[in-house]
């Protein structure tokens, strides 16, 4: 995505944004959408639709991914990645840090590990090199893990285990 208009690709003047489909495209329009989505998260109004955010196959970033909504990788990512909502990598990408979302796909490779997701899956062509707890997880035959895995596990037996001899409630 652009964060500008091609004046050259549009007939007549440059136009603001996309009313077509209500995409900002410029980078004064984004921090006003930007703005506008936090300002309703703030104020507890409902969430629209979530929007999916994309490292892109071509990109190499370092550094640190956090917040809400859901992020896909299908490039290369080096740093923590902490969000309320999905989390994918896609085949042939790969990300070096620790992963806490709600639900992750592993379609790639993840040297790191896997904290506190709700669901955790494990594809054909994935490759987990850490630990995983998760309250489920789904492996799909020909891919690998190296590494830890709790699952099944909820905080009423967690609860448990904390007071005593670990047993099942």
């Amino acid at each position: 995505m652009a964060l500008w208009k091609d004046p050259s690709s549009t007939p007549g003047p440059a136009a603001s944004g996309n009313p077509a489909s209500g995409t900002p495209t410029t980078v004064t329009e984004l921090h006003k959408a930007t703005e506008h989505a936090d300002a309703a998260r703030r104020s507890g109004a409902p969430r629209a639709a979530s929007v999916e955010s994309v490292i892109a196959a071509e990109l190499t970033i370092e550094g640190k991914i956090s917040g809400s909504g859901d992020v896909r990788i299908a490039g290369r990512f080096k740093g923590d990645v902490q969000v309320d909502g999905n989390f994918r990598i896609d085949a042939g990408a790969r990300l070096e840090g620790q992963v806490r979302a709600g639900v992750v796909v592993v379609g790639g490779e993840l040297q790191g590990n896997i904290e506190a997701a709700k669901q955790v899956d494990v594809l054909s062509t994935g490759v987990i090199v850490g630990d995983v707890k998760a309250a489920s997880i789904t492996v799909a035959a020909g891919s690998r893990m190296r590494g830890h895995v709790e699952f099944g596990w909820d905080d009423k037996h967690v609860a448990v285990e904390l007071k005593g001899t670990p047993r099942s409630v």
